[in-house]
């Protein structure tokens, strides 16, 4: 990605952060980045693939400062790195607090903005199997639909706790004490999961006569 176009998408991220989506203005836009319009219009075409391409980065963003925590400070067992990856999004920090506002902002506006949910909806899923893999390695033995399901709940709950600590409805050490009891909430949920033997495992009546 070229200097400029990763100006522009970081700038797209700050004023949508700012002002929302509806707020998204191009002279705003330009004069945040240090760019003419009309090089905004040669990158992206229009509002709608500025729109895609600012979800994209903002995704891919909050997984490049996840990865540098990581390497930073590896994680001991999968379960720690389960919480880690998590609670990163819940950090008192500017750039967090941006991408988690402008991943906010940009998650409500595809109620109105039907362009932005085949994007939104691939963001989601990808952002469910990591989690879903992270869970994995903390009960192994668990079934998939079942990994996927808890998975689909805690990012569910760290989007909702995120977008009221954001707001100052919840203070920060509230929503994180939140998180962490809603994973373990999840791993003892996925070990009963373990113990239970799969529907699809044992023989129906049928079967037996």
């Amino acid at each position: 990605m070229s200097d400029r176009r990763t100006a522009i998408l970081e700038a797209a991220a700050t004023v949508i952060a700012r002002r929302g989506v509806r707020g998204l203005r191009v002279e705003e836009l330009a004069e945040e980045a240090g760019v003419s319009k009309a090089l905004i219009y040669y990158h992206f075409d229009d509002r709608a693939g500025l729109l895609r391409r600012t979800l994209a980065f903002v995704n891919n963003r909050a997984e490049r400062y996840t990865a540098e925590q990581e390497a930073a400070d590896p994680p001991a067992g999968p379960l720690r790195r389960l919480e880690q990856a998590l609670l990163l999004e819940l950090q008192d920090l500017p750039h967090v607090r941006e991408n988690s506002t402008a991943w906010g902002e940009l998650r409500a506006s595809a109620v109105f903005e039907t362009e932005l949910r085949s994007e939104l909806a691939l963001a989601s899923v990808i952002w469910i199997r990591e989690v879903a893999d992270q869970l994995g390695e903390v009960r192994p033995t668990a079934p998939e639909s079942a990994l996927v399901a808890s998975a689909e709940r805690l990012t569910a709950l760290l989007e909702g706790l995120s977008a009221r600590w954001l707001c100052g409805i919840l203070p920060l050490p509230d929503a994180r004490t939140a998180m962490r009891e809603g994973i373990a909430v999840e791993v003892a949920h996925l070990a009963r999961h373990a113990a239970e033997p799969s529907t699809e495992d044992t023989p129906s009546r049928a079967n037996l006569d």
